[in-house]
Formats: C-alpha cells, structure tokens, sequence
C-alpha cells in the first residue's frame, strides 16, 4: 500500500456489479465525484465527517477489493457494504408486471446503495430541480471543478471532492450565474448548507421522520426528498413523484400508454415498499417512451 493509503477486502454474499449499484449516485459521464476506470474499477470521492476521502472499489472474484485515501478514507472503507446494497433487503418484493419480472431475473443481485451523506446528495438534487439533466450536470462539474478540491490518492485526474457546507454557503451570485443556476436554486443550496449538520443528522431518524425533516427546508419537496432518500438511505419505496419523464416511462412500460403522478402510483401499489425498486428495474429494462410531444426545453440564464 502506498502513503496513506488504507484497504480492506469484503466478501458480500452474492456477485455484485459495481456500475449496477453505484450508477445511481453518478451524475453523469463526466461527474468529478464518481468515475468507472478502464480497467473496470470505480473511483468515488466523499466529504465524510472525518474530512476528504477518495475510494477505489473493485472487484476479483467472488471478492470486492477497497483501497481509499485521505481523512475520511476509515469512515469510507468501513460503509462499503451499505455502499454495495448488503443492507438492501429484498425479500419482500414479487414482482407483477412481465417487464418487471423479466429484468428482475436478469439482473437478481441488483441492490441499492446507502451512502448517508445527505447534503452532499441533496445539492446535486436541488441542480436537477426543474431543468434538463444534461443542464444539470454540467453545472454540478462547474461548480465541483470551481470549488472541489482535489481528490486525495491516486483518483483519475479531474476528479474532485465535494466542498464544505461553509464554502456552498459563500459562493456568490456571479458564480451561480456562471454555473447556470438560477437565484432559486441557489438559495435552496444555501439554506440547506445553514443546516448540513442537522440534515446529516437526519440518518439516524425513522423513515417518515428522515423524509419531514428533509421537507421541512423551503425548496425542497417530494421530488427532491424521494432523490436523496434513494441514495442516502437505499430507500426501496420512495418514488420520484412529479419527474418529467418516469411515469410517462413506466405507462409505456408497464401499460403501453403515457399516465401522470396519481395514476403511476396506482400501477406501483402492488409492490407495496418496493416501488422505488419496481421503478428502477423499469428504467434498466431497457424500455422506451415512443419520441413524440414536447421535450423539456435546455434552459441557458448565463446570457441573461
């Protein structure tokens, strides 16, 4: 091992896809916290309460193999089995629909991730509030790259950590602009970097507690709170209610036809605590909205 650099080796109790379980928390081809290598290994950077940390993860066998560097490299290494679904129970869910039951035996040992960082997850959530994801992403790798500081260890070059809650609170409006962030978001991000602390804290609360204390931040609502409870906590059930394309996605995939927010959530009823879960195994199935009818315009407020 190198200088300052700490490993551990887990053996989880079935094969584990490191794309499949982490690909959630990417925001992108090119985010600056999360990269898969060419050798097939993922790269992840966190601001764990113990500092900066960089994780390597990969696979050999019947064995996942973790290297990570930096203050919070401890904290890293010892959560990489909630990283990597081990808390995930799915013994409860039976699928209903053909689609559903299909993907599911192709893809059985799909799990879903906890990385209990909630602000760091909640930014990045609030960037997709109300713009394209494209739009999105790039201005989370503006402002990762203007603001990030760089990945401790030997992380792929680019890759940054995610800033403190203090340094969201400071970045002044110009940079927001630049970022293509309007004034709202903005301010969203601010107010919940007042409170990261208290939103971290947030973990250790009973479930419908975790999603009112989120919610209870001006900005924040279902939609955001359902995005950062799937990544934070590997919620199974908490559904993306009022996205742009999901249910249009699941009525084509599931009924052959677009339906909106209530009647997506009549088709998900019959997997009562895993409707999250049905949702993500419609989104890997391969299915296709047909493409036609308006798209979500790509909006630009840097010219304003």
């Amino acid at each position: 091992m190198g200088a300052g650099e700490l490993a551990t080796t887990w053996v989880p109790p079935a094969p584990v896809s490191l794309s499949l379980t982490l690909g959630a928390l990417q925001r992108g081809p090119g985010d600056p916290t999360q990269q898969l290598g060419p050798d097939g290994a993922l790269w992840r950077t966190a601001r764990t309460p113990d500092g900066a940390a960089t994780l390597r993860l990969a696979v050999h066998g019947d064995e996942v193999g973790a290297r990570a560097w930096g203050p919070g490299a401890g904290w890293l290494l010892a959560r990489v089995p909630d990283l990597l679904g081990a808390a995930d129970d799915v013994s409860g869910f039976r699928p209903v629909h053909p689609l559903v039951a299909q993907t599911w035996r192709r893809l059985p040992h799909l799990r879903l991730s906890r990385l209990p960082l909630v602000f760091e997850l909640l930014v990045p959530a609030i960037l997709e509030q109300r713009v394209t994801g494209k739009e999105a992403r790039r201005s989370w790798r503006h402002l990762l790259r203007r603001y990030g500081e760089p990945a401790p260890g030997p992380a792929p070059e680019g890759m940054r950590v995610f800033p403190p809650a203090e340094t969201w609170r400071r970045i002044p409006s110009w940079e927001w602009h630049r970022a293509n962030v309007d004034p709202g978001r903005a301010r969203t991000i601010v107010r919940a970097a007042g409170v990261a602390g208290r939103l971290d804290e947030c973990i250790g609360l009973a479930r419908d507690e975790r999603i009112r204390r989120l919610r209870s931040l001006p900005g924040i609502g279902r939609w955001t709170a359902a995005e950062v409870a799937q990544r934070a906590w590997g919620d199974p059930d908490e559904v993306s209610h009022g996205d742009y394309h999901i249910p249009a996605l699941v009525g084509w995939a599931l009924l052959g036809r677009p339906i909106d927010d209530d009647e997506m959530m009549d088709v998900l009823s019959v997997y009562p605590g895993h409707r999250q879960r049905a949702v993500r195994l419609v989104e890997l199935s391969g299915a296709r909205k047909p493409a036609f009818g308006p798209r979500m315009p790509v909006g630009d407020i840097r010219a304003i």
